[in-house]
């Protein structure tokens, strides 16, 4: 479960503007941090199936929000990724 000291630091980072918590870059942002919380519990806890089908839902969900930010708004998307360390 993420923090709300590290949802609001994810939020901070890629927001437009101070009320900004929808946009897509924020949404990548969260998930991205969720995911990290969630690798570190399946290092520890390899056999929690659960917690993996939902490791990899938060995954794809991210990828579906990036390939509509990579279509609709291609800087926004690369700023993003930057910002995130992701790869493509």
């Amino acid at each position: 479960m993420i923090t709300k000291e590290a949802k609001a630091k994810a939020i901070t980072k890629l927001a437009r503007d101070k009320n900004d918590v929808g946009s897509p870059e924020v949404q990548v942002s969260i998930l991205t941090e969720r995911i990290k919380e969630v690798t570190l519990h399946m290092q520890n806890n390899k056999h929690d199936y659960m917690a993996r089908r939902g490791l990899m839902q938060m995954v794809g969900q991210r990828k579906k929000l990036l390939k509509y930010l990579e279509r609709t708004d291609f800087a926004t998307y690369k700023k993003t990724i930057e910002a995130l360390g992701l790869r493509k």
